[in-house]
């Protein structure tokens, strides 16, 4: 690898960290960078999914303090394990084509998820007055659909995961953004532990970019605690709709 390339993978990882901490997305700086460095397109995103991991255990670190207590964060760990496999076997063992395809979509929809989060919940009700069981169920969904698409692909998994539970959890945006940073790490490991046996790695780039994610993943959780929930939920759909829409013309081109 020459310097030049280590040099832009180290200022990609930064940024990504920073971005998956503040509202996700982080993935489509850094899985471009490994292609424009001459990784193939799969070998470029299982190295990606490893590289950002520990990006994402910063942004714990750094926001842990929002983190709820008790048991419920923990009832959602073995749900996104099972789904983050789903969606590991599914990269390594189907064409990509028709997944590209429909990520541009789940991506937008979840963004608009967010963005219209008020007159939804006057519509599907707001998550104070759902029974108990219901609200359960309807995370537990939503976090399973964010593990297998985070297994699969994982750009815009913290977009994903903040419009589903902001939908549906009584917390601050703060909160959300800290039990998506527990949930995205959960998804990064997993991937981690799997490509690291079964995928394509390319481990030189790992080595460059994942102590980059980790500096910026901290530096974004922390900036995180610091914003007011209009201007991190602007962010969030920002970013949301902008990766959304690339995605689409990558797809579509």
């Amino acid at each position: 690898m020459e310097l030049s390339d280590a040099a832009l993978l180290v200022t990609a990882g930064l940024a990504a960290g920073t971005v998956n901490a503040v509202a996700g997305g982080g993935s489509l700086i850094t899985f471009p960078t490994l292609i424009a460095v001459g990784l193939p397109p799969v070998p470029a995103n299982v190295t990606n999914s490893v590289s950002v991991f520990p990006g994402y255990v910063a942004s714990v670190a750094g926001s842990r303090r929002d983190l709820p207590r008790g048991r419920a964060l923990w009832a959602l760990l073995p749900t996104t394990v099972v789904g983050t496999v789903v969606g590991c076997l599914l990269l390594l063992a189907t064409p990509a084509r028709a997944f590209e395809l429909v990520v541009p979509f789940l991506v937008l929809g979840a963004t608009a998820v967010l963005a219209f989060q008020d007159p939804l919940r006057r519509l599907v009700g707001h998550p104070a007055d759902l029974a108990p069981r219901r609200r359960t169920v309807t995370v537990q969904a939503m976090v399973a659909v964010g593990a297998v698409y985070g297994g699969y692909f994982g750009a815009a998994l913290g977009v994903m995961l903040v419009a589903g539970l902001a939908l549906v959890l009584d917390a601050t945006l703060a909160r959300v953004s800290a039990i998506k940073n527990v949930l995205s790490a959960v998804v990064g490991l997993t991937t981690l532990v799997i490509f690291a046996a079964f995928g394509p790695v390319n481990w030189a780039g790992v080595a460059v970019v994942a102590p980059a994610t980790l500096v910026g993943g901290y530096a974004g959780a922390r900036l995180v605690r610091r914003l007011p929930p209009v201007v991190l939920k602007t962010l969030i759909v920002v970013f949301g709709a902008v990766i959304g829409f690339y995605l689409l013309y990558r797809a579509f081109r």
